[in-house]
């Protein structure tokens, strides 16, 4: 059963057609499903599967679960930080991309949390499958050359702000690239 772990942007929090219809699709193949506990496109990728009555789903958590809209199994995801901040939660992101065999990311271009979960997929060598929601459309990332490129589609402020937070808040994290490098 192919594992693929499902994450996005708190700021994407509306699934349309196009993506139900990707969710559809694994469904279909009886994927098996790692997806967070936040607000957000979390919980919104959990009332789609939920609503489908899927039963292969497993919801990442850290102490406590936020979100479990199917009552589907958790894994509890130990953090070594005790404040609830970025690295807290990144913890939780981290161990999906591990125990997943690829991804979809909803990013709304700007979200720095999805973009550290493409970037460790695509260091992982796992391909992900990267809603673009500003211009509506999937992109397929399969290398540091395909990732660069997605980059180079958004503002170029917004990914260098989010890189910035993401290295200031997990400096053990490997180098993001910039558009254009």
């Amino acid at each position: 059963m192919t594992s693929v772990f499902i994450g996005g942007s708190r700021a994407v929090s509306r699934l349309n057609s196009m993506i139900t219809a990707k969710f559809d699709e694994l469904i279909a193949k009886e994927c098996l499903v790692f997806v967070g506990d936040a607000n957000g496109a979390d919980k919104a990728v959990q009332q789609h599967f939920a609503k489908r009555g899927y039963e292969h789903v497993v919801v990442y958590r850290m102490h406590e679960c936020r979100n479990n809209v199917g009552h589907w199994p958790t894994k509890e995801v130990p953090s070594t930080s005790s404040r609830r901040d970025f690295a807290y939660y990144a913890a939780k992101d981290h161990a999906m991309a591990e125990d997943a065999k690829c991804g979809i990311m909803l990013w709304d271009g700007k979200s720095k949390g999805t973009l550290n979960n493409i970037q460790q997929l695509i260091t992982s060598g796992k391909k992900t499958l990267v809603y673009l929601s500003t211009e509506r459309a999937f992109h397929k990332i399969g290398s540091e050359q395909e990732f660069d490129a997605l980059l180079q589609r958004c503002d170029p402020h917004a990914v260098d702000r989010a890189q910035r937070e993401i290295k200031s808040k997990l400096p053990e994290q490997l180098p993001l690239h910039a558009p254009g490098a």
